[in-house]
């Protein structure tokens, strides 16, 4: 039997250790690698050609968008896998209508983004970047000392989790062995379902007025622009963190940083809208803001996991069996 033939479409340069030798070894014992160097655009052609035969295509980070366009040069596509995490800007829905399946590896970046937020969560509890600054600026312990008797730590902390997403599910669970009390808002879980999930079910006013910790893993969507506004941060209590590595437009973030300049709260931020911020914005100098380059998913050893699991989806597939992280048509609207 003839395999079926497979091409790539991502950016080199961001995609490094996605798939490594090992893992193109099994890609060629599965099916024909039309060429193992990945598209960049679906315009040229070389893209024409390799799409008109192409079955199966991978794609990852960097990726031009498969749109109705890209669709019409590729008769022959079965497949789309998405070897990173949201699919939802990548592909137009005109590829559904067409009979395409597609899956992703967001599962496999979301686990990542829940360890970061683990240490995070850990970090900001103990104010550990508050004692490096104290004791790289005294070279001594006698404030560090001090602050050691303040009502801080992990010990039966209340954590607030925004958005019981994949990440947010794995945040939980993560949570499960420390004596954290953790609230959830999330309008799609139920008390039963909060239940299960071993959370206390709570509106998102209460949330961020109870919580010492409040970590945000809610997708982006019109209605979530900014649900963190300036009157929700007013009620998070003094000494409180915010947690971000979902989505910078969650926050209004000018009213996030007029709030971290009176320093009654702290923030790990890892996305901000811009993705990256101005060079005069105050995220970079502020002492309570703990600001990294959007690097909680997957970065170098990391990102294997996206192809690992990509590779399985197109095992699964050419097997007969079901995508474990087939995306429908009607996901699109609620993802990340």
């Amino acid at each position: 039997m003839t395999q079926p033939a497979i091409a790539f479409a991502m950016q080199p340069g961001r995609t490094e250790h996605v798939l490594t030798p090992e893992l193109f070894g099994r890609i060629d014992s599965l099916a024909r690698i039309l060429d193992p160097q990945p598209m960049t655009v679906f315009s040229d052609g070389r893209a024409n050609r390799l799409l008109a035969e192409a079955e199966i295509l991978v794609t990852g980070w960097g990726a031009p968008s498969f749109d109705a366009d890209a669709l019409r040069s590729a008769p022959r596509l079965r497949l789309i896998v998405h070897a990173a995490g949201t699919i939802k800007d990548l592909i137009d829905t005109s590829v559904f209508d067409a009979g395409i399946a597609v899956s992703h590896a967001a599962e496999a970046n979301a686990v990542p983004v829940a360890e970061f937020t683990l240490a995070a969560i850990i970090f900001a509890g103990k104010h550990v970047f508050r004692f490096r600054d104290l004791y790289a600026a005294d070279r001594g312990r006698q404030r560090t000392q001090l602050l050691q008797g303040q009502a801080i730590g992990n010990y039966r902390r209340t954590i607030g989790i925004v958005g019981a997403s994949r990440i947010g599910r794995r945040v939980i669970d993560l949570l499960r062995p420390f004596d954290y009390r953790v609230l959830l808002y999330d309008p799609l879980v139920g008390q039963e379902s909060a239940s299960a999930l071993g959370v206390e079910k709570a509106d998102l006013d209460t949330l961020m007025t109870h919580s010492d910790i409040v970590s945000l893993h809610a997708p982006y969507l019109p209605e979530t622009q900014h649900m963190i506004d300036r009157r929700r941060l007013s009620l998070m209590k003094n000494g409180a963190t915010l947690i971000n590595t979902a989505r910078g437009a969650l926050v209004d973030e000018a009213a996030l940083i007029d709030r971290l300049k009176t320093g009654a709260i702290n923030a790990v931020i890892d996305v901000t809208d811009p993705e990256v911020p101005e060079e005069t914005s105050p995220f970079y100098d502020l002492p309570n803001v703990f600001l990294t380059p959007h690097i909680a998913g997957a970065i170098g050893l990391e990102r294997t996991r996206l192809g690992e699991m990509a590779v399985d989806e197109i095992e699964r597939f050419l097997d007969g069996r079901s995508l474990l992280f087939e995306i429908r048509k009607h996901d699109l609207e609620r993802m990340a």
